[in-house]
């Protein structure tokens, strides 16, 4: 018994030693959220009057023209400072509303997976389905008619298309953009939020340790 509890010390040890490399999460988390944003941003500032009419009118947002340009501010001026690792936390903020807004204003009616699963096999949602949640049954049927659909779809592009050079770059599938990708860069960002942007490689860690070095030589 204390040579497994020994082995079992030594094995917990060694995954502490990794507590080094604790930068490299939020740098990842970084790099992934930052072009996301930057892109969303920059996509709606090109068509700014387009994406406050899509805000006012088919979202029924008040002060459209302003949410667009919080909007705006909040993807790409926030992706640009997540890039730098600069005011990591206070960022992370403004980004998880956006993200709270797309999900229940876009995303919600559409369920969770943001691509329609094809076979209820496969599914997720299986799971909850087994314990009787009743979205999770909707899923699955879901599933079943994707799957009827795609493979209509298939025979006929093979019947009277090029289907091989249709999906060349990519099979067919069917958007049902829910909620998943909304509820994941809020997880990411909630994450940041608590960790910050990381040590080393992180505006916020050297400006903590610019304050700190002064701070020191004050005393």
């Amino acid at each position: 018994m204390s040579g497994l509890v020994y082995r079992l010390n030594r094995l917990h040890d060694l995954v502490l030693s990794f507590r080094s490399l604790d930068f490299v999460a939020p740098l990842l988390l970084r790099l992934f959220l930052a072009p996301v944003m930057i892109v969303a941003g920059y996509t709606k500032l090109e068509t700014f009057d387009g994406t406050a009419a899509w805000l006012g009118d088919s979202l029924g947002l008040p002060f459209p023209t302003l949410m667009a340009a919080l909007v705006v501010a909040a993807e790409l001026g926030g992706g640009l400072l997540l890039l730098l690792g600069l005011a990591t936390r206070y960022v992370a903020v403004p980004l998880m509303f956006t993200m709270v807004v797309a999900a229940c204003t876009v995303h919600w009616d559409n369920g969770w997976h943001a691509i329609a699963p094809s076979s209820a096999e496969h599914n997720s949602a299986r799971v909850f389905a087994s314990i009787g949640v009743p979205a999770a049954g909707e899923s699955l049927k879901n599933s079943i008619e994707v799957k009827e659909r795609l493979d209509r779809a298939r025979t006929i592009l093979r019947q009277h298309g090029n289907y091989s050079w249709l999906t060349e770059k990519g099979g067919f599938v069917i958007l049902q953009n829910g909620i998943e990708f909304a509820a994941t860069y809020f997880l990411m960002l909630l994450v940041l939020f608590f960790t910050g942007g990381g040590r080393l490689l992180s505006l916020d860690y050297w400006i903590k340790e610019r304050f700190r070095d002064i701070q020191d030589d004050d005393q």
